[in-house]
């Protein structure tokens, strides 16, 4: 069952935000510490937001085994951009020893409904470069890159 995030969810939560930052520490230590993304008021002011939607995939004999975090965006009044609506997941995860068995995949489809109705233009995410699981996952969804960001280490 894929359901919108609530209090009692935040230690799970909490669980999952440290195993993805492991991955990125693993694969870029030079920027990411051993930690988590954020700590557990900074979750419950997120799940508090209307503007920043949380959705967890939840079985029933085990409990929370992924989350999406999303974020709406937009560019009014912008000289640059046009004025669209966009759903942008800030993060998805699931459980390490649930992954392989579409829980990524139901809780992608699920945020994707979720932007759908909500009538935004389009759904994108960031995958740091050398997470190569993500990436193949995403594209094997039908993203496809928009934009590439580049740097030179000093």
């Amino acid at each position: 069952m894929i359901r919108q995030a609530k209090e009692q969810d935040i230690d799970k939560i909490l669980d999952l935000l440290r195993q993805v930052n492991l991955v990125h520490h693993l694969a870029r230590p030079d920027i990411f510490k051993i930690g988590t993304k954020y700590e557990r008021g900074e979750v419950q002011k997120i799940l508090d937001c209307n503007d920043t939607p949380v959705f967890v995939y939840e079985d029933v004999e085990l409990g929370v085994l992924g989350y999406a975090f999303c974020v709406f965006q937009r560019h009014e009044n912008s000289t640059l951009f046009t004025d669209l609506k966009t759903l942008y997941i800030d993060d998805l995860c699931v459980d390490e020893g649930a992954r392989g068995k579409g829980i990524g995949r139901a809780l992608y489809e699920y945020v994707l409904d979720f932007a759908k109705r909500e009538g935004c233009y389009n759904l994108t995410l960031n995958v740091w470069n050398k997470n190569d699981s993500a990436m193949a996952f995403y594209k094997s969804l039908g993203l496809f890159v928009q934009k590439v960001g580049m740097e030179k280490i000093l």
